[in-house]
C-alpha cells in the first residue's frame, strides 16, 4: 500500500515537531510543504527531504498527489484553509484551536460535513495512552461521582505567536479545556455542556490579547470547574479531579505525554494514594499520526474517542469563546 502523502501548510515550530513525528512513525511521508518565507521553507524541505515546495498554499491544496492537509497556520486563518482543503476533497488535520470564534468554527465544520472528508483537530495528546488511562479511571467509577475539576496550563510563548491568534486562551487554554471536556463527557455525556455559567478574570498583554485568565464554570448538575492559563511566564501544568470517593492528581504534563514519565495518583479520601505509571512506545504526536493513518486506511472520517470528533471540537470552541467573552480585565 502506498504511503499517505502529507501536505504541510506552514513551517512553524509545530510543523517541525509534526515532521519529526512523521519520520519516527514511518508509515506516512511529507510529500510537500508550503510557506511564505523562502528561507524557512528551504530549511524545512532540506531537513525533511521534502521534494515539493510551494509559496502558495492554494497550489499545495490543489496538488492531486497530496492525500492529507496539515493546517499549521495561525488560529485566525485555520477555518479558511480547512474550507479550501475540504472543498478539494482532502483529509484534514487542523492544529488547535480550530478557530478564534464560533462563526468561523461553524463555517469550517460545515465544509467538512458537506464534503464528507476526514477531519480531526490537532489535540494530539488525546491520542496517547495517558489520556485513555485518565478517561478510564473516570469511567470506572473509582473516583465516585465527579464533583470538581481544576486545571491550568502556562507557557512562555507570547513572543512566538501571531497576535491575531488571540493569545493564551486559544493557544494554551484549549488544553485544560479539552481535557476537562473529555472527562466530563465521560462522566455525564455531552448533554452536560448544554447549560453552564462562567465567570472569569484576566489581563491583557502588550499585543492587546488576553495573556492570562482564570475561569470558574458551574454546570447545571452542580459540577464546578476552575481553569487557568497564561502565556508570558514559564511552563507549568496541573490537573486535578475530585470525586465523591477519591481524587485524581496528574503528576506529569498531561498535554505533552512522552513514552515514559507519565504518572497520575488516585487517592481514596483519608487513605494512601496509588501512583500509576503509563508507559508508551512514543510521544503523543506519533500516536496521533498512527491513529490518522489507521482511520484513513479504514475509510473512517474521524478518530475514535478520546480524540475529538467534530462535535467535540465545536463544544470545546464554545467553552473557549464563552471564556473569552466572560473575562473581566483587571
Amino acid at each position: 500500500m502506498p504511503k499517505l502523502n502529507w501536505g504541510f501548510l506552514g513551517t512553524s515550530f509545530i510543523s517541525l515537531t509534526m515532521a519529526d513525528a512523521i519520520q519516527e512513525e514511518g508509515s506516512t511521508r511529507i510529500h510537500s510543504v508550503a510557506g511564505r518565507s523562502e528561507v524557512p521553507l528551504k530549511v524545512f524541505a532540506e531537513k525533511y527531504d521534502v521534494e515539493h515546495t510551494f509559496d502558495d498554499f492554494d497550489e499545495l491544496i490543489d496538488d492531486e498527489a497530496v492525500d492529507i492537509i496539515y493546517v499549521a497556520l495561525p488560529n485566525h486563518v485555520h477555518h479558511e484553509y480547512v474550507i479550501k482543503a475540504a472543498n478539494a476533497g482532502k483529509a484534514i488535520l487542523c492544529e488547535k484551536s480550530l478557530s478564534v470564534d464560533m462563526e468561523r468554527t461553524d463555517q469550517a465544520l460545515k465544509a467538512v460535513a458537506e464534503n464528507n472528508v476526514f477531519f480531526v483537530e490537532g489535540l494530539m495528546y488525546l491520542n496517547h495512552p495517558f489520556a485513555t488511562a485518565l478517561r478510564d479511571v473516570v469511567a470506572s467509577g473509582e473516583l465516585g461521582e465527579i464533583h470538581s475539576i481544576s486545571a491550568e496550563y502556562c507557557a512562555s510563548i507570547a513572543r512566538f505567536v501571531n497576535p491575531e491568534s488571540k493569545g493564551a486562551l486559544y493557544n494554551l487554554g484549549c488544553y485544560p479545556t479539552s481535557l476537562m471536556h473529555l472527562l466530563l463527557q465521560t462522566a455525564f455525556q455531552s448533554s452536560i455542556f448544554e447549560s453552564y455559567k462562567i465567570s472569569a478574570m484576566g489581563r491583557r498583554g502588550a499585543d492587546g490579547n488576553i495573556c492570562e485568565t482564570a475561569a470558574t464554570l458551574q454546570f447545571s448538575n452542580g459540577v464546578a470547574c476552575q481553569l487557568h492559563t497564561a502565556e508570558d511566564y514559564g511552563l507549568h501544568s496541573a490537573f486535578t479531579v475530585l470525586g465523591s470517593k477519591a481524587s485524581l492528581v496528574v503528576n506529569s504534563n498531561p498535554w505533552l505525554p512522552e513514552a515514559e514519565g507519565n504518572t497520575f495518583t488516585v487517592t481514596p479520601y483519608e487513605q494512601p494514594g496509588d501512583t500509576r505509571v503509563i508507559t508508551a512506545d512514543s510521544n503523543a504526536f506519533v500516536y496521533q499520526i498512527r491513529a490518522i493513518r489507521t482511520a484513513i486506511d479504514a475509510g473512517e472520517k474521524m478518530l475514535e474517542r478520546p480524540a475529538p470528533s467534530m462535535e467535540d471540537s465545536r463544544q470545546i470552541m464554545k467553552i473557549l469563546t464563552d471564556w473569552e467573552a466572560a473575562t473581566i480585565i483587571a
